[in-house]
């Protein structure tokens, strides 16, 4: 096919339910591509020479390849190529946010839409499940080397993974009760299906890997202590899972939660009812996770309190989207300033009208309150979605530094923190970020260790 007939080829779309259809449970929204579809979006990839897309992946996955055995019908050789980078491709391509990543680096994205590089690896691997192949390489024959990991997230999954296969002892600890870090409580099964993390750990615990849940490094026992236990090397992958707090007077009446803390509720089958008016403060996924949830939990008068105007919220412009679909209102340049209520239960949520001004360090326009226009919004609950940070405690007993913004300061290199036996990586070192960056932490770490034990670091 000539180049002017692949750019002819319009951006192929994967069915989806419909509102009527989701509103009301948790199933997954968005289905995978079939054959034809998939066929012909493959032809939509230029085969560049100098493919952004690769660069704009944070694991560097050889994304042209793997779209051209696609295209070929060699699908199986297009899923051993994306794994020789990515250990969770099937999480990857559904929960990662393509257009900030491979998809925003696109040269079809130049001139219309990117290629749908996110669906099409989601199409590759639920290839290779349906036709039942293997999706792991074999197993290696035990070193009788050991490393413990705290934090069974993306990156702690990644390491595992890597370690695993070259035959190192592999035990994650956790303090959930379930595997699988944020992915598991912090994203709603309407993105990510329990299915798809359910089958990762399966295929790490045929490889050796032990998952011991329940147990929280820095307080149950120490870093120090599981050294002791003899392990060779630690990996700490705990990531950001304390909520930042909104910083305003009435932050601790009954019906302000957070975020992240609601959602892990939520995921961990807990009934938590918001009433029927709830506000969410913030603009991210995790904002829009909260509110899309509350939706299906119940609550009926739903919406989002944004600082900035839509073009500048840091959510994917797919779950923006969905949740326009699904009726989630959205104030824009609007903060909020104080909590009211009684009898220590909130009632109203006090607010002020903002306006962009200059660029701030992230680049986008910093909001600038408009001095008198304060308004009121009444509410059964607030939940606050504006950030998160690392809990410190894990590294009690052990003096590792830290940076500035509380995360771990680690060897840019090699993940290597200031005790030599201790590694880090994911949203503990990055702050909070994709599963894609935290998964590319988890193979340069295991990379690291694995120098480290042989002496090579």
């Amino acid at each position: 096919m000539k180049p002017k007939e692949r750019m002819a080829i319009p951006r192929q779309r994967p069915r989806e339910l419909s509102v009527a259809e989701r509103i009301d449970n948790f199933k997954e929204i968005v289905f995978g591509f079939d054959h034809d579809t998939a066929k012909l979006e493959a032809e939509r990839c230029l085969q560049c020479k100098k493919p952004g897309c690769i660069k704009g992946c944070p694991l560097h996955n050889d994304i042209p390849s793997f779209i051209r055995l696609l295209r070929e019908g060699e699908i199986e050789d297009a899923y051993w190529t994306i794994r020789k980078t990515s250990s969770m491709p099937a999480i990857c391509s559904r929960v990662c946010p393509q257009e900030f990543q491979c998809e925003g680096s696109c040269i079809r994205a130049k001139k219309g839409e990117a290629v749908a590089i996110g669906m099409l690896e989601r199409y590759i691997v639920d290839w290779m499940v349906e036709q039942g192949k293997d999706l792991m390489e074999p197993c290696a024959l035990p070193t009788g080397q050991k490393v413990a990991i705290v934090g069974s997230g993306p990156a702690g999954m990644t390491v595992a993974y890597n370690l695993a296969h070259k035959g190192i002892k592999c035990t994650i600890y956790d303090s959930l009760p379930i595997p699988g870090g944020m992915l598991s409580v912090g994203i709603p099964p309407f993105r990510l299906p329990r299915d798809i993390i359910k089958a990762e750990f399966d295929a790490l615990k045929s490889c050796g890997v032990e998952i011991i849940d329940g147990v929280t490094i820095g307080k149950d026992k120490t870093l120090q202590e599981v050294k002791e236990e003899g392990f060779d090397a630690v990996f700490v992958g705990v990531g950001a899972h304390e909520s930042r707090k909104l910083g305003i007077p009435g932050e601790d009446l009954e019906g302000v939660l957070h975020g992240v803390d609601y959602l892990r509720d939520v995921n961990l089958g807990k009934d938590v009812d918001l009433g029927q008016r709830v506000v969410v403060v913030g603009g991210g996924n995790v904002a829009i996770d909260v509110a899309r949830t509350a939706l299906r939990l119940g609550s009926r008068d739903v919406f989002i309190l944004y600082r900035r105007t839509r073009k500048e919220m840091p959510a994917s412009e797919t779950e923006i989207h969905h949740m326009e679909e699904e009726g989630v209102r959205v104030e824009f340049l609007a903060a909020p300033i104080a909590i009211h209520g009684k009898g220590g239960r909130l009632e109203k949520i006090e607010c002020i009208r903002m306006e962009l001004g200059e660029p701030d360090e992230s680049g986008r326009r910093r909001p600038v309150p408009i001095e008198g226009s304060n308004f009121f919004i009444e509410a059964d609950a607030v939940v606050a979605a504006i950030s998160q940070r690392v809990d410190p405690t894990v590294v009690n007993g052990v003096e590792i530094k830290r940076t500035s913004w509380g995360t771990f300061e680690v060897n840019p290199d090699t993940l290597q923190t200031s005790v030599p036996w201790i590694f880090a990586g994911g949203d503990d070192v990055l702050g909070p970020q994709t599963v894609a960056k935290a998964a590319y932490h988890g193979r340069i770490a295991a990379d690291s260790i694995e120098k480290f034990l042989n002496g090579q670091l």
